[in-house]
């Protein structure tokens, strides 16, 4: 399966939904919504500005990534924040792209250019510090690798992870310099293109295992430096 879109196409700007999400990922991710509070659709409308159908497709995507729950006859709340949600989703994404990683290496499909112009996209974001166009860049040069190695189940199992809301919930709640991701891309970019099927793996499966935030690395091992 290809990727029809150009890959140095910047991103569009969000949808109402999507700026409600984020705005409320922000207010539980400084603790200006607490655990347990009860979202009101109506009090949300009014604090965004819009009605009540955006903020409601908003709380379902909260709800799917575990920041929200729904409880009969109580409404939506507020989970405690975003340890599981962060670290477990990122060691199962490991796992997936890892084995994408190996599927195309094996069958010499990387698609090398679309993802150099994806890395040269997050160059730009960075340096116009623009975090969201930055997700979506990722989530972009990830899903290459996922869709080229052309297994149905797979991709539809790393699509099933919100890949792109979750990025976003991870860059807020991080805040690493967009610079450094970048590196980090362009890092991985070299040694997929360097044709060693393992170390790109490795390299694959250490970039999501960072973000993981685990008190040990991928072999077990205790990890000295953790994830700011």
């Amino acid at each position: 399966m290809l990727v029809n879109e150009s890959p140095t196409a910047r991103p569009s700007k969000p949808t109402l939904s999507e700026s409600i999400r984020d705005g409320l990922v922000e207010l539980i991710v400084s603790g200006e919504l607490k655990a347990g509070e009860r979202l009101i659709e109506t009090r949300i409308a009014a604090d965004f500005g819009t009605s009540q159908a955006p903020v409601r497709e908003a709380l379902r995507e909260l709800e799917g990534l575990g920041l929200v729950e729904s409880r009969p006859r109580r409404g939506r709340h507020v989970l405690p924040f975003v340890e599981q949600t962060i670290r477990e989703a990122y060691v199962v994404r490991a796992a997936l792209e890892e084995a994408a990683t190996r599927l195309v290496m094996l069958n010499d499909r990387l698609p090398r250019d679309a993802m150099r112009a994806d890395v040269d996209d997050m160059y730009r974001c960075a340096a116009v510090d623009d975090v969201r166009a930055m997700g979506l860049a990722s989530a972009r040069f990830h899903r290459r690798v996922v869709l080229a190695g052309s297994n149905f189940l797979l991709e539809r199992a790393w699509e099933g992870l919100q890949i792109e809301s979750r990025t976003a919930i991870a860059l807020v709640v991080t805040k690493p310099l967009l610079s450094h991701v970048a590196d980090e891309h362009s890092e991985l970019l070299a040694v997929l293109e360097s044709g060693d099927v393992e170390a790109a793996c490795l390299h694959t499966r250490a970039h999501q295992w960072a973000y993981a935030d685990l008190p040990h690395d991928m072999h077990g091992a205790a990890r000295a430096v953790r994830f700011p």
